[in-house]
Parts: C-alpha cells; sequence; structure tokens
C-alpha cells in the first residue's frame, strides 16, 4: 500500500518541522520507497502499518530513523571538480598566505554526509600542500542531521562502488587499505576529521570561526526564510578573509546580502561584504 492522505501529511509535517525540508503533496512514491526498506528493517509488514505505529505511539527513536531515512545522503569524491580546483590553485593558497601568522587553518563541511566532502580536502592538502602547510594547526570537520552518515563518515569505509565515484586510481592505491570488498582510508587521512551530529536548522552550538565552510547541496530543500536563516548563521561562523561554498545549483545572492559572490576560476563562492580580508 503506497503512503498517502492522512500518513503522507503526517511524514510531510513531521520532515518539515525537524529538518525544515519540504516534501510536496506529490511525494507518496518517494516516502514509501524510502520507508519500505526501514519498515521491514524493523519488523512492520510495510511502511504504513510502521507510520501508524508512529502516529499513535511516540518513539524518538523511529521518529529519527524515518527522517533519517528521508533526507538525502548522495556525495561523492571532489564533487563537480571545479570546486577543488579554486581551492587548490587560488583559495588554499591565499590562505596559506593570510594565515602564515596564525599557522592555523579551519574548514568545516556542514551536511557531510558519508564524509567524503572533507576526506577529498584532506586528500588536497597531502598531495598538494604538505610542506605549504607543515607545522600548521589543521581543523578539518563534518557535521551531518543523520547518527549513521557521522558513524559512517568517521570509520571511513567505502564500497568499492564509492571510491570509484570521483576518486583518482593514484589517490585510492595511496590512502585506502583493502578491507574484503571495501576500502578503508589510512589513519594519516582519516585521523585529520572529525565529525559530529548537527541539525543545521536548530540552535547551532558554539564552534570556531571558520576559514571555509561547504554547505553544498542542503539549500534546494530549504523554503526561502530557512536559507536566509542557515546562511546568516554560518556568515557568523566565517573567520575573517573566510569562504562559503554553496552547490552549483544555489545562491545567498537575494537571500542574503552580506554574503557577496566572488568568481574563483570555475567556481562561485562567497565573502562576507565589509569583513577584513
Amino acid at each position: 500500500m503506497t503512503v498517502g492522505g492522512e500518513q503522507l501529511l503526517f511524514v510531510r509535517q513531521l520532515v518539515q518541522r525537524k529538518t525544515a525540508i519540504v516534501l510536496g503533496e506529490d511525494k507518496g512514491y518517494l516516502v514509501d520507497s524510502r520507508l519500505s526498506s526501514l519498515a521491514r528493517d524493523l519488523g512492520h509488514a510495510d511502511a504504513t502499518t510502521m507510520l501508524d505505529h508512529l502516529r499513535k505511539k511516540p518513539d524518538l527513536a523511529l521518529e529519527q530513523r524515518v527522517l533519517e531515512a528521508m533526507t538525502t545522503n548522495e556525495t561523492l569524491w571532489f564533487r563537480d571538480r571545479a570546486p577543488f580546483e579554486a581551492l587548490r590553485q587560488h583559495v588554499l593558497p591565499e590562505l596559506a598566505r593570510s594565515g602564515a601568522g596564525s599557522r592555523q587553518l579551519r574548514i568545516w563541511s556542514a551536511a557531510c554526509s558519508s564524509g567524503q566532502e572533507i576526506y577529498s580536502i584532506a586528500v588536497l592538502l597531502e598531495e598538494h600542500f604538505a610542506d605549504r602547510f607543515a607545522g600548521w594547526k589543521i581543523d578539518l570537520a563534518g557535521t551531518d542531521f543523520s547518527v549513521e552518515m557521522v558513524k559512517r563518515a568517521s570509520e571511513g569505509l567505502y564500497s568499492t562502488l564509492e571510491v570509484n565515484r570521483g576518486l583518482p586510481a593514484a589517490s585510492l592505491v595511496r590512502h585506502f587499505d583493502r578491507e574484503g570488498a571495501n576500502w578503508r582510508l589510512k589513519p594519516s587521512i582519516r585521523s585529520r576529521a572529525r565529525f559530529w551530529r548537527m541539525n543545521l536548522v536548530e540552535p547551532w552550538a558554539p564552534m570556531p570561526a571558520w576559514d571555509i565552510v561547504l554547505l553544498r547541496n542542503v539549500l534546494i530543500y530549504f523554503d526561502i526564510p530557512t536559507k536566509e536563516k542557515v546562511l546568516r548563521a554560518a556568515s557568523r561562523q566565517m573567520a575573517p578573509g573566510g569562504y562559503l561554498l554553496l552547490g552549483g545549483a544555489e545562491t545567498a545572492v537575494g537571500i542574503c546580502p552580506e554574503l557577496v559572490p566572488e568568481k574563483i576560476g570555475d567556481a562561485t563562492f562567497y565573502r562576507l561584504e565589509g569583513r577584513e580580508q
């Protein structure tokens, strides 16, 4: 039985209330496909039976599992390439110059999914900037709404399919160890990044000021007020001279005026207007 009617409304309201993601009224097929396997795993006959259970008896653990199933966790290594080329050729060299006094570099991947984005930067630093940032304090962080994704990112274990999505063969050989049918990042890369759960639409816990904030392919799921709220929060976490990177289909223009676009190579980053560069 396909999820619809009051059950679909329940899921849509739950997802929007907890994550600010807006699901259309026509997403019954998506809800059904995302929740059917979860229902089977938890011993329910189907998604509708599981949702009936949740509606009648509040269950925070089940609620979290449903929300995680309904959030997208699509990612790959060096996604879209152009931003990483801009980081390699322009952004990281500039931060190496401007941060020569403090010798500190902080990079945060918000909505990091299973970790490929922040680990791509760790690989980039190791392969192209090992000498330039030698002796620096480097803080690489990833956060995600999903407890399961945070766990997976921390483990640094990927299937053959996952490492074949964007990761150069030379980097695979250099930075991974084979474990059966999977590949695990070597400790030299895995130990560079830390991960924790964070819901971007809830109040943010205190964090350091980041030199680079990657907030990619997240805003597309939010309405305009939520986009503005998240962008303003992100801007407050940017260090002087810091960079914000959004997804290719996302923009801060017309939403958060203090974030000014700057074309760097073939990618667009955002800087804070009036903030010391």
